[in-house]
């Protein structure tokens, strides 16, 4: 077991019995302490030279699994480059101010209202450009829930396109976005959605962060120059993991969790040691509802606009097998540990599958997830 599995295994009945956690978390959290226990399942592999064998026992593939979440991470990222369009793309962060993360905490689906509000923003502002041609740019949008101290902090990064298809022009280049304009429409268009969906009792609260938002929320879309892909893979990382890196856990002592993160506001280090619910408490926060889409795709990569087949796309087609073939359980461990996990340690042949194991669940489970998952 990883240090994370210690944790949460350490402290498995409080978790259930005092922190009653929803029953997506308590799910994460089953799937990732079975991560790689041989008593749910494996492949058998041998050697027909001189008759080694080895035993691969299955994985989680929950996105809450520091290994499996890793691994999604990398699939995720990769299928987003491939809808890259052939242009300088930006990265762009829409946060909210501290007082209104509470209700996106205590309703969940609230979550949703941030993605319609930054969808709602970008395409207004390349529609503006022109009413006649009504520019429609690609950008993707991404959900982050935590910071780097692990507190809660909803906040939506996207990748959007420097340009735009219109219903005549196949394609302009857009290097101005009009940082006020951003700001203080991504406020008034995400407080209006809070308004509908949360209420009149929630009128105070807007008027209230009208007055302390003067310049409106804070949105970062200074131009940068590095390549898509590599922006994709920044904004993907933490997708399909937990909100902390094993790495970054320095000690556990049973009672407690001393980490440590470099702060945003000045980049330096601080450790920070915190009882172990605690610490467990911060996590599980960020653990999705089931079938939560964290990553939406809007404009040029939501649909089929009639200028889509006149765009190169940053990756041809014929590079996705290759590239998605980086990402299978065998190349990744060439590629990150630099040995190959099915060379036979004795005579360097190639094993071979031998027989698959699966745990045996009885046929009413198995009839009952079937019908849950339909």
């Amino acid at each position: 077991m990883n240090i994370i599995q210690n944790i949460f295994n350490d402290h498995y009945e409080e978790i259930k019995y005092i922190l009653h956690p929803r029953k997506s978390v308590m799910e994460n959290i089953d799937k990732m302490l079975g991560c790689g226990d041989p008593s749910f399942g494996g492949a058998m592999y041998g050697c027909e030279k001189c008759g080694e064998l080895k035993f691969v026992p299955f994985r989680c593939h929950s996105r809450f699994c520091p290994t499996c979440g890793n691994h999604y991470s990398m699939e995720r990222t990769t299928n987003m480059s491939f809808k890259l369009i052939q242009c300088q793309h930006r990265h762009c962060v829409f946060t909210i101010p501290e007082e209104l993360r509470h209700f996106f905490l205590e309703d969940r689906n609230l979550l949703n209202l941030l993605f319609l509000s930054v969808r709602d923003v970008v395409l207004r502002m390349f529609a503006k450009i022109n009413k006649a041609e009504l520019f429609t740019p690609g950008f993707i949008c991404v959900l982050h829930t935590f910071g780097r101290d692990l507190k809660w902090n909803p906040h939506v990064h996207v990748l959007l396109s420097e340009g735009g298809a219109g219903n005549l022009t196949t394609w302009r280049h857009v290097r101005h976005f009009s940082y006020p304009f951003l700001r203080h429409s991504f406020r008034t268009v995400l407080l209006n959605h809070m308004e509908a969906s949360i209420g009149p009792l929630f009128k105070s609260t807007k008027s209230e962060i009208y007055r302390q938002c003067d310049d409106g929320f804070y949105v970062y879309a200074k131009p940068n120059k590095c390549s898509p892909f590599h922006v994709a893979k920044y904004i993907g990382r933490y997708l399909g993991r937990p909100p902390i890196a094993k790495s970054r856990i320095d000690r556990y002592d049973g009672d407690s969790v001393t980490f440590h993160y470099n702060r945003h506001e000045d980049d330096s280090l601080v450790y920070e040691t915190i009882p172990a619910m605690e610490f467990i408490g911060r996590l599980i926060r960020h653990i999705p509802e089931k079938h939560f889409k964290m990553i939406r795709y809007y404009g040029l990569y939501a649909k089929h606009h009639k200028q889509s087949p006149l765009l190169f796309r940053a990756i041809r087609k014929e590079k996705h097998k290759i590239l998605r073939s980086f990402n299978e359980w065998r190349t990744s461990i060439r590629l990150c540990f630099g040995y190959d996990p099915l060379k036979c340690p004795h005579c360097g042949a190639e094993m071979s599958l031998l027989e698959v194991y699966y745990k045996k669940v009885p046929l009413l489970s198995r009839y009952r997830k079937l019908m849950d998952s339909s």
